[in-house]
């Protein structure tokens, strides 16, 4: 959530930061009423309940019938203590409700628009001309079927449409793609996590995706548990409730582990392949740091994600996302855009965001800075979205006989093995 005093001294801001998400600016002012009522309740609380104190002291030294009517005035007073407390506590219910559906502000520097407004800040790697190369591309689930890397047909059977089988040198791939993505992790710092699937409704509401993401999370009512559609949940809540030293910032984790959505209002989209699936694993990197720091790291975030699509010998372009398009967590997020052969088009692949103290205010993470606390910012990157990094991987190393070449980074962790082979050969 956004900072109270924020949005008291510079109520347009806000204003502008819900116009560019195409947001209800309404809520602003619906905020600060709320507040304000909130406020002045609490002041109101507050002289009744030092006036009841006060009569408190006069009643054991009155006698007769000044006592009877200090006694008769100490019950008027009850019944507006309790009022007053009640409506303290309705204000501020309020106040809490309307300030969770508020999303963060939006970086200055972020382009206004949809999902199509983005701009493009760098391109990276070549487009393999495949025409030249004398074939025609296939995509990544006529070549994983070959390979007997990958089953959608089994998967569909046993639990519906968007989810798959990996298998074989398929099963193979990921596990060298985890392990690779978590040593790169490790040597840059971070400590490596495996994070729980289930979360408390805290923890996923504290993250932020129990507002406009709430259509795409699976909720197991019967327990009140919802699965994650990404570590950065656990992660994000791991230091809730906790104040830590400013001198052991930052702290980086790597969370590995399945992840599950919905993708509600995505019918008819990448239906072919794995590409977009109910359920995948993926190696997310997150950072709790000084508010002073959060930009320099989400550019380190980015940097780290775009040493990992190189070394896959990924050609790639680097997005700044547009406001519409932003998470509510998110005050700004850059997207690493892999080329995929056979679509013709550049699709996301990695994420980087900055959340500034969004979601450590909701999760009460703080830092102590020597006598001061504060809510210190967050961040979160994703290093390898499994599924995706094999389609593009798959596609963009493809040989003419249907085989495919692998990087030369993940080779120690598939055996020194230089190209995967269809099974038919």
């Amino acid at each position: 959530m956004i900072d109270l005093r924020l949005l008291r001294e510079d109520p347009d801001r806000v204003r502008a930061s819900q116009r560019a998400r195409g947001e209800d600016v309404a809520l602003v002012d619906s905020l600060l009423s709320a507040d304000e009522r909130r406020r002045s309740s609490g002041v109101r609380f507050d002289e009744l309940r030092s006036e009841q104190k006060a009569l408190g002291k006069l009643i054991p030294k009155a006698s007769g019938d000044e006592k009877a009517e200090l006694l008769q005035k100490a019950g008027r007073l009850a019944s507006d203590v309790k009022a007053a407390d009640a409506e303290q506590h309705e204000a501020d219910e309020e106040t809490k409700r309307l300030l969770q559906q508020l999303g963060n502000l939006v970086h200055p520097d972020v382009p206004v628009g949809g999902e199509e407004d983005f701009v493009v800040l760098e391109t990276h790697g070549t487009i393999r001309d495949f025409g030249a190369e004398g074939f025609e591309p296939k995509d990544h689930l006529e070549l994983g079927e070959a390979l007997g890397a990958i089953d959608v047909e089994r998967g569909a059977k046993v639990s519906g449409s968007r989810f798959y089988y990996l298998t074989g040198v398929g099963a193979l791939l990921e596990l060298a793609l985890v392990n690779a993505a978590i040593a790169q992790a490790t040597e840059a710092g971070f400590i490596p996590m495996l994070t729980p699937a289930l979360v408390r409704p805290r923890a996923m509401e504290g993250t932020g995706f129990l507002g406009q993401a709430a259509e795409n999370v699976y909720h197991l009512e019967k327990d009140d548990y919802y699965l994650v559609g990404t570590s950065e949940v656990p992660l994000a809540a791991y230091h809730m409730d906790e104040i830590l030293d400013a001198d052991k910032l930052p702290l980086r984790y790597a969370g590995f582990s399945p992840c599950f959505r919905r993708e509600a209002g995505t019918y008819g989209k990448d239906t072919r392949g794995i590409f977009r699936v109910h359920q995948f694993d993926k190696v997310e990197m997150f950072s709790y740091v000084d508010p002073a720091d959060a930009e320099n790291e989400h550019q380190r975030l980015l940097a780290w994600e775009k040493q990992w699509l190189t070394a896959l010998g990924l050609p790639f372009q680097v997005i700044d996302v547009a406001s519409g398009d932003l998470g509510s967590s998110a005050s700004r997020k850059f997207d690493c855009e892999a080329w995929i052969p056979t679509q013709g088009k550049y699709r996301e692949l990695t994420s980087a965001s900055n959340c500034d103290g969004f979601q450590a205010r909701r999760l009460s993470v703080r830092m102590r800075d020597g006598k001061k606390v504060q809510p210190l910012s967050t961040l979160n990157g994703t290093l390898c979205a499994v599924p995706r990094t094999i389609v593009a991987i798959l596609e963009n190393h493809q040989l003419a006989d249907g085989s495919v070449r692998v990087p030369e980074m993940l080779r120690p962790y598939l055996g020194g093995r230089e190209v995967l082979e269809p099974i038919s050969k």
